[in-house]
């Protein structure tokens, strides 16, 4: 079996090798956080959006609970009851 006359080039050329790959992974490991960065980001912003949809649609909700448009004063109670407050001044609340 021939030996290789000079076995410390080989062990050169092996750690080049892997260093030049280490840095490309190393590349590529930043462009991937770079990128997981970008889509945390983007999902923040889009349940921020959801979170404020979410609120319009209950306050306009709340709005149209209480001005039904029947002549009488409505309240939203913080349990989500509605509450009727009657001409002589009582008020009754239902779920």
């Amino acid at each position: 079996m021939p030996r290789n006359p000079d076995p410390g080039s080989d062990h050169a050329a092996v750690g080049a090798t892997l260093a030049a790959e280490a840095a490309l992974l190393e590349a590529h490991e930043r462009v991937l956080r770079e990128a997981i960065d970008a889509v945390d980001a983007r999902i923040e912003a889009v349940s921020a959006a959801l979170r404020h949809l979410h609120r319009s649609a209950a306050s306009a909700e709340a709005q149209k609970r209480a001005d039904p448009g029947d002549g009488l004063r409505h309240s939203v109670a913080d349990s989500d009851d509605v509450c009727l407050t009657w001409l002589d001044g009582s008020t009754t609340c239902r779920p």
